[in-house]
């Protein structure tokens, strides 16, 4: 059993008791894979917000290329695992290590955080760093344009939030302002935060996975 690099987050929750060794988070999660690899029960997890960081990967890879003036990059295809995580970094060249991260709108994008808002992707990253043997890494949030469908999808949210079923104009425009970013420069909606391999938190990382699977392994003798 290995650890998608995206899931770290949630082995590396700190338990609310001292005494127990993974928290209820990370065992939540090892019980899912339990069921996925055991039975074939997996648990596909789907949102507005996913949906667009997919459909826009490409275009923040793109936006970052031009915003911060790197060599040509190009969207990463290879798998990398070793004996505790696997994970697909969204670029990885011989000079440089990112992930993207789309905004879902003007007010989750980190305008003025100074560290990484959310610690799942510093350990996703931290993962990436490990598995490519690199020093650092960029994380790269980007204010993207939400794509037409979402946005219609918001516009009828919206009608039904304030029970109208005729279309409203002034909802529609309130909508499509909300998502649409053009009046703000290229170079202020790329945010990049670097984040530096730490051999601390990689070792800890190896110590969560080893208990992870001594979980697992409880989980599937009762099953």
């Amino acid at each position: 059993m290995k650890i998608r690099c995206s899931a770290l987050g949630k082995l590396m929750t700190a338990p609310r008791n001292k005494k127990e060794l993974l928290s209820q988070t990370a065992k939540s999660y090892i019980q899912e894979l339990v069921l996925e690899h055991k039975y074939g029960i997996k648990k596909e997890f789907s949102s507005r917000y996913t949906d667009k960081g997919l459909q826009c990967e490409d275009e923040a890879i793109t936006l970052v290329n031009n915003v911060l003036g790197l060599s040509f990059i190009f969207k990463n295809e290879e798998h990398f695992a070793n004996d505790f995580i696997t994970g697909t970094p969204d670029v990885n060249t011989n000079e440089i290590l990112l992930d993207v991260k789309c905004s879902y709108e003007a007010h989750t994008f980190p305008f003025f955080e100074t560290e990484i808002p959310t610690k799942d992707y510093f350990y996703q990253l931290q993962g990436y760093l490990w598995l490519t043997g690199k020093t650092e890494a960029l994380l790269c949030y980007c204010l993207i344009n939400t794509p037409l469908e979402i946005v219609e999808d918001e516009v009828r949210r919206e009608h039904w939030k304030h029970k109208v079923i005729d279309e409203d104009l002034e909802i529609r425009e309130y909508v499509e302002k909300k998502h649409n970013f053009d009046q703000i420069p290229d170079n202020r909606k790329v945010k990049v935060f670097k984040v530096e391999r730490d051999e601390t938190i990689i070792w800890a990382i190896q110590e969560k996975v080893t208990e992870a699977r001594i979980y697992y392994d409880l989980l599937n003798e009762i099953l």
